[in-house]
């Protein structure tokens, strides 16, 4: 059966996918990024369908906490309508959001409804249960590597199945919560590799930094004092250690938080305050001049996946990840990157000063590039949510 076809049995162009998010625009972070991303494929697999279908198929999207008004460069696609529910009462939101969904499902009965976050499960699976629609709960890493309250698991449970973006979340998330592992499908997150690309530094971003001469460190991570397992402070400890290797190193934190205060006094105290740099919040569209100033991409944390360290291999930058977490996907075990207990500073000033010197392979930036792309590139993920939509759904 030809592709065309089995996208057609795919999509039905009578009735549609219904998508639920928490938030897509109003923040940054993985998981907007990640939805972003599977929306952009998803609305790839409409438009190909579309062009042998006489009625175009499209899909209903609902969002919590964006407004009307939120950045939205998917809006303008006709294929994708946005429903935004952004209240200053949290209450008011929801109510308006269960209410519109409820409305959706009864008048236009969709395929099935696609759950962007475990907070919203209970509510999908209470509008969900009564009128027979399937629903699909996605995934992606702390939220769901503890216990969750009763209600949540169950509506977890009744999905008819459980979209995640790594190994390592299926695995926690099963034996902390009970979970059949057989109930969860993959679908990892995605680089663009059209929009990360090596390149010359940018000799303004290297003035505005104080960089000429120096060896990079790149870190990209929220600086939330929640957040800490992002392994900022970690690689502070580290950098007296690779100092003494390479002296002109320093390292570019990019990101914003309740917890720089605390950031920047611990380089104080190390003697390393004038080797941190803090860039603070850079929008997604320069972030690839601010890859490119790297030298080695840092971040030996715990995450369900890490879509950044896909960035940062796309633009040709070796990068150091933690050894036990979601990480281990996008560097494909260590093969594609340096893998290292996340709280540890001596093992983290190791691995920078390998990196730093070169001669591995994960050092090539092009044959990184290429594995990365060719593995987690748009083209990848759209090919393996095709294999994720049921066929028989639109029989």
């Amino acid at each position: 059966m030809g592709a065309r076809k089995e996208l057609e049995q795919t999509i039905s162009a009578r009735s549609k996918y219904v998508f639920v998010f928490l938030e897509l625009f109003a923040a940054e972070g993985g998981i907007q990024s990640y939805n972003q991303n599977l929306l952009r494929a998803y609305r790839s697999l409409l438009d190909t369908a579309a062009q042998s279908l006489l009625v175009r198929p499209s899909a209903e999207i609902f969002v919590l906490r964006d407004g009307p008004d939120c950045d939205n460069p998917l809006d303008s696609s006709s294929s994708l309508t946005f429903h935004y529910f952004q209240s200053k009462d949290p209450m008011v939101g929801r109510i308006g959001l269960t209410v519109a969904l409820l409305r959706c499902m009864l008048w236009q009965r969709p395929q099935r409804v696609f759950c962007g976050h475990v907070n919203l499960a209970t509510m999908v699976f209470a509008l969900c249960k009564p009128l027979g629609i399937p629903y699909t709960v996605l995934t992606h890493g702390k939220e769901v590597w503890d216990p969750m309250p009763n209600l949540t698991l169950k509506a977890i449970k009744q999905a008819r199945t459980i979209w995640t973006v790594s190994r390592y979340t299926r695995d926690r998330a099963s034996i902390v919560n009970g979970i059949n592992p057989s109930q969860f499908q993959f679908l990892p997150g995605a680089v663009d590799g059209d929009a990360f690309t090596p390149g010359p530094k940018s000799q303004a971003l290297v003035e505005k930094y104080n960089l000429a001469g120096s060896k990079v460190l790149m870190t990209v991570a929220r600086l939330w004092s929640g957040d800490i397992y992002k392994g900022v402070d970690v690689t502070i400890r580290a950098l007296p250690k690779v100092a003494q290797v390479f002296r002109e190193v320093k390292y570019l934190v990019i990101g914003r938080g309740d917890d720089r205060p605390r950031l920047e006094k611990l380089a104080q105290d190390l003697g390393v305050g004038d080797r941190v740099i803090f860039a603070g919040f850079v929008p997604t569209e320069e972030l690839v001049d601010h890859y490119r100033l790297a030298d080695a991409y840092i971040m030996p944390s715990q995450e369900g996946f890490g879509i950044v360290y896909l960035e940062a291999m796309a633009c040709g930058v070796p990068v150091l990840a933690g050894d036990g977490d979601g990480s281990a996907d996008p560097l494909q075990d260590g093969r594609l990157g340096w893998q290292v207990p996340h709280r540890n500073p001596e093992a983290v000033a190791a691995a920078c000063i390998q990196i730093l010197k070169g001669g591995d392979i994960r050092c090539d930036g092009e044959w990184l590039r290429q594995e990365a792309i060719g593995a987690f590139g748009k083209g990848a993920l759209t090919k393996r949510l095709a294999e994720l939509l049921d066929p028989d759904e639109s029989s």
